[in-house]
């Protein structure tokens, strides 16, 4: 069987966010035969915008990352809660990437979520508009491959989260539950 191909999206732009560091942490759970790699570039892409989602007019930071989603076999979104919901900077990847509408590049693709907030809720609001948004694109949401860690400000605020065992544990169980929805896609 050909290598496992996984892309991570990172709701945060700041270089230091504490949720980029949990998709950093992702990255290091891909077992033998698994490539993870973290998508650099959310923050060069315009806000989604018909008018220039036309053959020739397509931004290019938007054609990388519809190429980029197309050529993986799932993808694991990492989010922040910002005012109760996700970032609009991982809203607008899911926009670009559901486009054309019934065509684009995360249609039929297993998605996986993790949220992550410095609140105990763990980014709950985000993680649900999250999946919404990914269901309603035609990505496959896999229940079973999301993760939500809470209070993050404290939990990961001296040690980088793949220092931490257990949630090493949650991102790698997520990222086998990616992999197996990826050959369950595959045979049926």
């Amino acid at each position: 069987m050909s290598q496992t191909r996984i892309l991570v999206l990172a709701g945060s732009l700041r270089s230091a966010s504490i949720t980029r560091r949990i998709a950093e942490a992702a990255v290091r759970t891909a077992p033998e035969g698994v490539e993870i790699d973290l998508y650099d570039g959310l923050g060069e892409i315009p806000f989604y915008n018909e008018d220039i989602d036309v053959p020739g007019s397509v931004p290019a930071a938007a054609e990388r990352l519809r190429a980029a989603v197309a050529e993986v076999d799932a993808v694991l979104l990492v989010t922040p809660e910002y005012n109760g919901t996700l970032s609009a900077v991982l809203k607008n990847a899911i926009d670009w990437v559901s486009r054309p509408y019934g065509a684009g590049a995360l249609k039929g693709k297993p998605v996986g979520v993790v949220s992550a907030s410095i609140s105990p809720n763990a980014a709950r609001w985000a993680h649900g508009d999250a999946v919404k948004a990914v269901g309603v694109a035609g990505g496959v949401v896999v229940e079973a491959a999301h993760a939500h860690f809470g209070a993050i400000g404290e939990r990961f605020a001296s040690a980088h989260p793949s220092e931490d065992a257990e949630a090493l544990a949650e991102l790698g169980a997520s990222v086998r539950e990616l992999v197996q929805a990826t050959r369950v896609a595959v045979t049926a």
